[in-house]
């Protein structure tokens, strides 16, 4: 029924030779091992794997674009969305939204797979919860640095990345640290639905990660699952991830689904569950492609009052500069 050349791989673990594709949640209590792809919008894709073993990634070739990339919202548009979330935040709707654009490469006519880019990002830009996946209508090639939900047994965990800095800088803003404390104060609260009363509690607060180029702030949220939580309930008390969507949540949302259409993949959550075990990342610093052959890469920055529309602009072509020039072709 599917190919051979579908396959998943995290941290290490290899999953090939798929079972079943499904769109229902409820599946993943049934303690196998799933792939998981989980768009910002919440839509589910979840597949199960039959062979699962601890392998290296097998290296492949890449060549690199040439042509431009071309954005979803160009400087002056984007600016213009920074200016409009400004304008919501002071009529008191919302506190905080983040805002994205997605770069476009068309890739032609031949096949071309994305296990050669993700053997690039590997060598030349090392992430925690990297990983790659090519299932029937998509691939993925993710260099994230962030996580979203990890689960061992009954405890839950989440950190949130909050502010960035170029390679060198050592200091972060009010307004980095601020934003963090808005994000973390979020995931407490979609945790507070999903755990026991009281064991929810910030494990961390504004530590700093080293990432290739980039520093980036960072908390920790952990709790203790219910014993009557399912993956259902956990999806539906934390997708979309907070810390790529904004304070409040539902404002938030709303204000990106009419600024941005969809994002797919993209600020989603990506990963694996096996039964009382799972790791998923947040979908950021991704490549993904579909069936029409074009590859995408989102980029983007958290929005406050005291957001200057230019440096967020310069915040998400730093987050994608490096990226791209792995991947080739120019950044616009």
């Amino acid at each position: 029924m599917f190919g051979r050349d579908y396959q998943f791989w995290m941290g290490g673990r290899s999953a090939t030779h798929i079972d079943e594709v499904t769109s229902d949640p409820r599946q993943l209590d049934d303690g196998n091992f799933w792939a998981v792809v989980v768009t910002f919008e919440g839509e589910y894709q979840f597949v199960r794997f039959k062979k699962v073993e601890e392998k290296k990634f097998e290296t492949r070739d890449w060549t690199a674009l040439e042509r431009p990339w071309i954005s979803s919202l160009d400087e002056m548009d984007y600016m213009a969305y920074v200016s409009r979330i400004r304008h919501a935040i002071s009529e008191g709707g919302v506190y905080q939204v983040n805002a994205c654009r997605i770069l476009h490469h068309y890739l032609g006519e031949r096949d071309v797979s994305l296990a050669g880019l993700f053997s690039r990002l590997q060598s030349a830009n090392p992430a925690p919860y990297s990983q790659y996946l090519k299932i029937p209508g998509l691939e993925i090639a993710s260099a994230s640095p962030e996580l979203f939900l990890s689960r061992t047994g009954r405890q839950l965990k989440t950190s949130p990345i909050k502010g960035t800095l170029r390679q060198g800088a050592t200091e972060f803003g009010e307004k980095d640290k601020a934003e963090n404390l808005m994000i973390v104060d979020l995931m407490r609260n979609d945790l507070g639905r999903i755990c026991l009363p009281g064991s929810v509690e910030v494990a961390q607060l504004f530590r700093h990660e080293q990432h290739p180029g980039l520093t980036h702030l960072v908390s920790d949220v952990v709790g203790t699952l219910r014993n009557d939580v399912s993956w259902s309930d956990i999806f539906e008390a934390t997708i979309a991830p907070g810390s790529v969507s904004g304070a409040p949540k539902s404002a938030a949302v709303e204000i990106i689904s009419r600024e941005e259409g969809l994002r797919g993949p993209y600020c989603g959550a990506l990963g694996w569950i096996h039964g009382d075990r799972a790791e998923l990342a947040v979908g950021i610093r991704t490549f993904w492609k579909g069936d029409d052959n074009v590859l995408r890469f989102g980029t983007g920055a958290g929005i406050t009052w005291g957001s200057d529309p230019h440096s967020e602009w310069e915040e998400t072509q730093l987050k994608a500069r490096h990226l791209i020039s792995l991947a080739g072709g120019q950044l616009p």
